[in-house]
């Protein structure tokens, strides 16, 4: 594995809250009796630990964010696509989080289902999985989640944090919320809202896995899983994910395999669309994606901040330097989110440095295009 790509053979690691943190309390004000993150760490933390960049996943990504980990204890779903870190080309040596002058830290979302405490977990008050009666989440609690592995490895003020899509809107939040933890942020193709376009497709997935029989409330776990939803939530997500130009040239070929019962597929775009829904079972829980979902559904900046707007929430950055990433041809976070966000912050006196990048793979190329990103990357961290 010397050739893989990033930072090679990687391995996850865990940390369990300690008794005196617990119950953790979610904004909700409900608690969850026990809490475990999931988190790899790459490179070499400095002497007086101000070197690291914490990474914030997109939706359905993991903290496995560089090279290869086989396999990740207690977790079903490890793939043979997760196996290979989703920024492989972003965080290793010589790259845009570089690893010989940074530590990048990227850990499982708190209702992740890849070793951090979530829905498929089990509760130690039943010895059952939590399933439907796990907590309702924020990406705020997410954010909150992780602070205390910043004070367990030693972390008082990151360097740098990062995420793209909804990653980038838990950057705001941390940012904002957290003013002290942090120097730089780089949300990238992320917005300040979410949007009606955005409301209008989360909810049309939240309802797909809601609506299929097999779920059970949430509770399908010693039973047949909601295959079929989960299946087409992703179908429905995926399309805002990928420009489409970049999706014909992804189908192009022959029709293949099985479609859905009782339909014939005769295009490659069928196709393609439903070999996505398929793959994605492999690898991801239908609770996780409606815990999620909802909380990107109902992310309001200022409320979770506990202010009364967002202009309000945004001077706290005041101090921090800001790097916002545009895609051109991204449909999933328009360009206009980040010209407002790039105006909302200069309105609030934050310094913000905003770069468009042009690229036909629609919201995806912040994951497939490195490239693009590398050289504004690299001198925005050594600045």
């Amino acid at each position: 594995m010397s050739n893989w790509p990033g930072v090679g053979v990687t391995q996850t690691q865990f940390l369990d809250y300690p008794d005196e943190l617990l119950p953790f309390k979610l904004q909700s004000g409900e608690t969850l009796p026990e809490l475990r993150l999931a988190y790899e760490l790459y490179g070499e933390v400095n002497a007086d630990r101000s070197n690291v960049i914490l990474v914030f996943h997109a939706l359905t990504g993991s903290q496995h964010a560089s090279g290869w980990t086989e396999s990740v204890p207690g977790v079903d779903k490890w793939s043979e696509e997760c196996q290979t870190g989703w920024w492989s080309g972003f965080v290793g040596p010589g790259l845009a989080f570089d690893t010989n002058d940074y530590a990048v830290l990227c850990v499982n979302y708190l209702g992740g289902c890849y070793g951090s405490t979530g829905p498929s977990s089990i509760d130690p008050r039943t010895g059952k999985p939590y399933g439907g009666s796990f907590p309702e989440l924020t990406l705020s609690d997410i954010v909150d989640a992780q602070l205390p592995l910043l004070d367990h490895l030693g972390i008082t003020r990151l360097h740098a944090v990062t995420g793209g899509s909804v990653g980038g809107m838990m950057c705001l939040s941390l940012a904002t919320r957290h003013p002290d933890r942090v120097s730089k942020v780089i949300p990238i193709a992320a917005g300040l809202h979410t949007t009606a376009l955005q409301f209008v497709h989360n909810f049309e997935q939240t309802n797909a896995i809601l609506n299929d029989p097999n779920y059970n409330g949430g509770d399908y776990y010693d039973g047949q899983h909601p295959d079929e939803g989960l299946s087409l939530a992703r179908m429905i997500g995926h399309k805002t994910f990928v420009s489409l130009d970049a999706m014909r040239l992804r189908a192009r070929g022959e029709v293949s395999g099985a479609g859905p019962p009782g339909y014939e597929m005769r295009h490659p775009l069928e196709s393609y669309m439903w070999h996505q829904g398929q793959r994605f079972l492999e690898r991801f829980d239908a609770n996780t994606y409606v815990r999620l979902m909802t909380a990107w559904q109902h992310f309001e900046l200022a409320a979770e901040a506990g202010v009364d707007s967002v202009a309000e929430a945004l001077e706290r950055s005041v101090g921090h330097e800001y790097l916002l990433f545009t895609i051109d041809s991204d449909v999933c976070f328009y360009p206009d989110e980040q010209d407002d966000m790039r105006d909302q912050l200069a309105a609030a006196g934050v310094s913000v440095r905003h770069e468009v990048v042009s690229s036909d793979k629609g919201h995806d190329a912040f994951l497939l295009e490195p490239h693009l990103f590398e050289s504004t990357l690299q001198d925005f961290l050594s600045a």
